[in-house]
């Protein structure tokens, strides 16, 4: 037999009636496939919080200024933001990485300098970076996974922070799924109706700009951030080193729909945490046929859907590995 054929065999024989603990029997089959063992293990569990700047933020496109995202990045250092709070909570590893904010940061043990720029370029007149920007994003994303890895981690979350960075993530998931910007965009960080409107009328113009693009690292390079560049090169980092990849809301997915496009293998290691409350996140989701685990209205990013979610996979495993099958508890099973 696989090992997929043993952990489903294992599965069934718990005493349980047959496929009765729903998604967490999912999980489980999946977490031990990846790890190629009928005793998976959490090791180490850690969410990366990738943060830059963007140019399009100048355009309009967001209800708060840019220099939130610095702000925000001090508040995850000193720990008082949600995903802190959540990390804390499950006992999660952060870790922060400066990708590309407009600001310098004094060195901080949880904290990656990998910046590339003082954000990016504003797409709605060029190209968001350079080829050789993007090479750096997923040469920065690869080294911070893999120090993440080499700890003992094979479990890793995804989390983001930069103003501005739905209007990258609706463009990505416009052009990679071949989708209209109504369909894909939604209110960001609280857009009311008037806003909303003209950061579409903003996103039209910038397609209208740049025109037809199909290759995937093309349509990154043109439209995203560096934490969304950087974030994608991780995630394929984390599936190169066979870990599980938690997938946060909808810029997390966005970054996770490049690295799908570029190895279409990834999507074996991936769980993606919950749906967001970001129009679009349910859309893209459908596109690549995943089901979320949580649906709590939440659309905040940083990863926090990633911590909140990490119990129920704590829970598959633990049921897996300790949960007694029929035989071994003396329980008769059906006919």
């Amino acid at each position: 037999m696989t090992i997929k054929e043993q952990l489903q065999h294992k599965i069934d024989f718990k005493t349980k009636p047959l496929g009765s603990l729903g998604t967490l029997e999912n999980l489980a089959l999946q977490i031990g496939t990846i790890q190629n063992t009928l005793s998976p293990t959490l090791q180490n569990p850690t969410i990366v919080v990738f943060a830059a700047d963007h140019g399009i933020a100048k355009e309009g496109v967001s209800a708060y200024p840019q220099e939130v995202t610095f702000q925000m990045v001090m508040n995850f250092l000193l720990g008082g933001a949600a995903i802190n709070v959540f990390s804390k909570q499950n006992n999660i590893s952060l870790k922060i990485v400066d990708a590309g904010v407009n600001f310098d940061f004094e060195p901080n043990h949880n904290l990656f300098i990998a910046k590339i720029d003082y954000g990016t370029k504003s797409f709605l007149h060029e190209k968001a970076m350079t080829e050789t920007q993007l090479q750096q994003c997923f040469d920065k994303g690869n080294e911070v996974v893999n120090s993440i890895f080499e700890n003992g981690c094979n479990i890793i979350g995804f989390g983001e922070m930069g103003i501005g960075n739905t209007s990258s993530a609706t463009m990505l998931m416009s052009y990679l799924c071949n989708l209209p910007i109504d369909e894909c965009v939604g209110r960001g960080t609280g857009l009311n109706d008037t806003q909303l409107e003209n950061k579409i009328a903003i996103l039209k113009q910038a397609q209208a700009f740049h025109g037809e693009i199909k290759n995937p690292k093309e349509v990154l390079q043109t439209f995203g951030g560096f934490e969304i560049a950087q974030m994608c090169g991780a995630m394929l980092a984390a599936f190169e080193n066979k870990m599980l990849i938690l997938v946060d809301g909808f810029i997390a997915s966005n970054a996770f729909l490049v690295a799908y496009k570029i190895n279409p293998s990834i999507i074996d290691n991936a769980i993606s945490c919950h749906l967001s409350d970001e129009f679009g996140h349910r859309n893209l989701l459908s596109y690549l046929s995943i089901e979320p685990l949580l649906k709590l209205n939440m659309r905040l990013g940083e990863g926090t859907g990633c911590a909140v979610a990490y119990p129920i996979i704590e829970s598959a495993v633990s049921f897996l590995n300790n949960m007694a099958s029929f035989e071994s508890a003396g329980v008769t099973n059906k006919d």
